[in-house]
């Protein structure tokens, strides 16, 4: 079992690589990383590119996905966490509404930072990205009502492949921003396994 800690130390980087630059946040967990996508606006409203190939590719995203998901939240809605094995999921993931606290949890068991979390708020004022790599179980708090939560997957969900671990595994300690909030859990959820049950399925 390795070390449990919050791995939520970042470091800033740039790519300006074709026509679209972009910021790039990195955390003490390799994987992850926060996109903030050059936004081009005025009273009109506003344009940005919340997906390109290229762009994403020079910053260590180099993915096909085939699957977008779309979910709709009220304030206090806590979904996860959630992967799938086989078949794991990398998850390109953006809140067009609303705000949500988005978590990573490293479950790649030959990882330095096998057990580790990284996690960043998600805001449609903000039209900020996460990157959560294959190898990572995923879960999100919404902050708002009318939370909506988009996702670009690179695999297909499978049912039969999918796994839980408790949002509030003793051994994760993840912060959750829940002060002034009840969660709310899916009975799923709530029956969801720990993390060292889990780690036969990493």
């Amino acid at each position: 079992m390795g070390i449990i800690s919050c791995a939520c130390s970042k470091g800033a980087g740039h790519s300006s690589k074709g026509s679209w630059p972009v910021k790039v946040t990195r955390f003490a967990i390799e994987g992850p990383l926060e996109i903030a996508p050059r936004v081009f606006g005025d009273a009109r409203g506003f344009f940005l590119e919340s997906w390109s190939r290229r762009a994403f590719a020079a910053v260590g995203i180099d993915h096909d996905f085939v699957q977008d998901n779309h979910s709709r939240s009220g304030r206090g809605v806590l979904r996860g966490l959630h992967f799938q094995n086989p078949m794991q999921q990398g998850k390109l993931v953006r809140v067009t509404s609303g705000r949500a606290w988005d978590v990573a949890v490293d479950i790649r068991r030959d990882s330095p930072t096998y057990g580790r979390w990284a996690a960043v708020e998600l805001s449609a004022e903000r039209n900020n990205l996460f990157w959560v790599p294959p190898g990572f179980a995923h879960g999100f708090l919404s902050l708002a009502d009318g939370t909506d939560f988009l996702y670009k997957c690179t695999d297909y969900y499978t049912p039969e492949h999918e796994h839980a671990i408790r949002w509030d595994d003793p051994d994760l300690a993840i912060a959750w921003p829940l002060e002034g909030i009840e969660p709310q859990i899916s009975a799923r959820d709530r029956a969801a396994g720990s993390f060292r049950d889990s780690e036969g399925l990493a």
